[in-house]
């Protein structure tokens, strides 16, 4: 269970951003024309399901910028388990002003409530090894920061956040460059020594290679089934660590765990999953 959060500060603009998107060029006119000035009431950020929790800190940030006045309290934290019925949060103040930044807070908490608690699935069922769920940079375009934030929540870790962050060799860079001896020959021979360097293989051979030539610091395993990992992790004996990527399931993750890689990583934490069910009641 992880309570990690980011400031304030940086998450403001992407937030911010959202809400133009839906207050518009004329802001919210339908509670502007229904609801009375003044009027002020208590809402409930409700969870309708079983879920680990993500996005409580962007709800209120969401809330909040809405309108400065508002009383927002968090009965839990970002990382936790809630069952069914629980109150997350509770909002108070400017009638006006919690419907207006309704949508948006539940869009992202339901969103990032969804990938914490598919991240925790897959985690749970890699218990009693030693490898270690991460995310991709498959993830909504604009959201990475806060997608990637609730990977954590649920259990997970982080591949890399950008193209900056690390060297990771595909087998497009290495058709594009001749050979996986010329792309690790060039990564040795320009990278900083604080920059880590992985290379993709799909083959026992290529994986051969890597390890004669030197220089990566990570093997990503693409689409291998379990024995052929089984193989890999063997023939590479703990001298670089090794990662799974392809074909990654809830079904299939506990026994790509136990072929002793290091670590294992989906898209389908951020890409495929399913909003969990939160509501906003009086």
């Amino acid at each position: 269970m992880s309570f990690a959060t980011l400031p304030d500060l940086v998450l403001e603009p992407m937030i911010r951003a959202a809400l133009m998107e839906d207050l518009g060029s004329y802001g919210d006119v339908t509670t502007r024309t229904v609801i009375p000035e003044g009027l002020t009431y208590e809402a409930r950020l409700n969870a309708r399901e079983d879920a680990v929790v993500s996005g409580l800190q962007v709800a209120a940030i969401a809330f909040r910028l809405v309108d400065p006045t508002l009383e927002v309290t968090s009965h839990t934290q970002d990382g936790a388990a809630c069952t069914k019925d629980d109150t997350l949060m509770t909002i108070s103040g400017s009638a006006a002003s919690i419907l207006s930044g309704e949508r948006v807070a539940l869009n992202f908490a339901g969103r990032l409530t969804g990938i914490a608690t598919q991240t925790a699935a897959f985690v749970a069922q890699t218990k009693g090894t030693k490898t270690r769920v991460t995310c991709t940079r498959k993830t909504t375009p604009g959201l990475r920061m806060v997608e990637k934030l609730a990977v954590l929540h649920g259990g997970g870790f982080n591949h890399r956040y950008s193209l900056s962050d690390a060297i990771l060799i595909k087998d497009n860079h290495i058709a594009a460059a001749g050979g996986i001896r010329q792309v690790l020959d060039a990564a040795k021979a320009q990278a900083s020594h604080m920059m880590a360097v992985e290379i993709e293989v799909d083959r026992l051979d290529q994986l051969t290679e890597v390890l004669e030539v030197g220089g990566a610091s990570v093997v990503l395993l693409d689409n291998m089934d379990n024995d052929t990992l089984r193989e890999a992790v063997s023939l590479v004996d703990g001298r670089i660590r090794t990662e799974a990527s392809g074909n990654v399931t809830l079904d299939r993750i506990a026994s790509i765990a136990a072929t002793g890689v290091d670590y294992i990583s989906s898209g389908a934490l951020t890409h495929s999953v399913r909003t969990v069910d939160l509501g906003l009641d009086l």
